[in-house]
């Protein structure tokens, strides 16, 4: 907590193109640390963030995500991460307060606790969720959330939720896009600490939704010119190109419609590059597809001011991925407590994020089926030799040699 009860926190995001353990190869301190010299220049003492949050989308392989095999992996990046933020963040001493995870997307949520009342000795009610959204919500895209209470200066708990997303991609799936927040919101449910009802993520004093979101540029109309891809990157170079097409950002455009994101605000994003697609390998962008900001962070908070973002940008130096890692180090200011149960809330969000009752049956039914395609996919894939279509293949062909000799009465059934 600052001087003046504001609390800060760093918000990371990296879609690691499944690669699994082999995702980070890069010393963390490119990506979680540029916080700090900004936060040492705001708080004289050298203030480290109360709360970093970090996301991982495409975390692994999807068919080692959809068997739940993501221990591991889980396991390996909370030691990396805990590493570098002992080592680069001088003095700081941060405990692991939480981590979930459903196939591909995963949230660690960490807490400062190297002094008396630091963050991790006022945080309570840690609560845990999933959903799965894409085809049959079997989870390839969706979220995953983490909640806390924590008491602020003024005396008032105060429920913060940090939701990690990964959302359809492609440009022309943009009302897809639309309908995986609204899945996402209405599914990605908490139980209430106060009563029996369920809870939204717009139930929270302060809330931080973040991810590969996936939005792309709008595509021009008819009267405006279009951008192919190598414009868009030259475009990219320099600030008023950025400003330019950040003009036509989906994101920006739909929220400014009320479609997605209500509520929420964001950093200028257009102060770094768009975050994909690049070539594996460096950081040039990929003729695939054009560039855009798919990857972002954004929040809400039900305090009198405004969240203030101190820092927002992309770490172009990585280069295992074809996006480029989000941070941002947001100065959250102290909520006033409310007349109810002492736990101010974000305003009412539309009855159409109101949760659903078919939450568990979408839950549920994709999961399973998940579970199902994921060891039937590892099995072709052994068959394979790490091929699948190899695997495919050899499975046909033994069906076809089998009925051969069947026929030809080298095998018989016994009765």
């Amino acid at each position: 907590m600052t001087s003046n009860g504001n609390t800060l926190i760093q918000i990371a995001s990296y879609n690691t193109n499944l690669q699994g353990n082999l995702g980070l190869p890069q010393d963390l301190v490119d990506w979680l640390g540029p916080t700090l010299a900004r936060s040492q220049e705001d708080e004289p003492a050298g203030k480290t963030p109360d709360v970093i949050a970090v996301g991982f989308q495409e975390l692994l392989p999807l068919h080692l995500g959809l068997t739940g095999l993501s221990k591991s992996v889980i396991a390996s990046r909370n030691s990396l991460i805990l590493g570098e933020l002992e080592r680069h963040h001088e003095g700081a001493n941060y405990v692991l307060v939480k981590s979930a995870v459903n196939v591909g997307v995963a949230l660690l949520v960490y807490a400062r606790a190297d002094k008396e009342g630091a963050m991790a000795d006022r945080i309570s009610n840690v609560q845990s969720t999933w959903t799965g959204c894409g085809p049959l919500w079997m989870g390839n895209k969706g979220a995953v959330g983490i909640r806390f209470r924590a008491k602020g200066s003024s005396g008032a708990w105060e429920t913060f939720t940090f939701v990690n997303a990964h959302l359809t991609a492609h440009t022309h799936n943009l009302p897809r896009r639309l309908q995986d927040y609204t899945h996402i919101v209405r599914t990605l449910v908490f139980p209430s600490t106060t009563g029996s009802s369920l809870e939204t993520i717009y139930n929270s004093t302060h809330l931080f939704f973040f991810g590969d979101l996936n939005f792309r540029l709008r595509p021009p109309t008819q009267t405006e010119t279009r951008l192919e891809g190598p414009d868009i990157a030259a475009m990219a170079t320099t600030p008023e190109g950025r400003a330019e097409i950040a003009k036509l950002d989906e994101l920006t455009l739909e929220r400014q419609g009320g479609s997605v994101c209500h509520g929420l605000e964001e950093g200028d994003f257009w102060n770094f590059p768009p975050t994909y697609k690049y070539h594996l390998g460096d950081s040039t962008y990929s003729t695939k597809r054009n560039p855009a900001w798919t990857d972002r962070i954004l929040y809400a908070t039900a305090s009198d001011s405004n969240i203030r973002p101190l820092k927002y940008t992309s770490v172009t130096s990585y280069t295992t991925s074809d996006h480029k890692p989000v941070t941002a180090l947001l100065l959250v200011p102290a909520a006033r407590p409310a007349e109810a149960d002492g736990v101010p809330q974000l305003p009412t969000p539309p009855e159409m994020l109101s949760p659903s009752n078919l939450r568990n049956v979408y839950r549920y039914t994709g999961k399973l089926l998940g579970w199902t395609v994921g060891w039937m996919w590892c099995l072709l894939n052994f068959v394979g030799l790490g091929n699948v279509t190899v695997g495919f293949g050899n499975f046909v062909l033994g069906l076809g040699a089998w009925a051969w000799f069947k026929r030809s009465g080298y095998i018989r059934l016994e009765s």
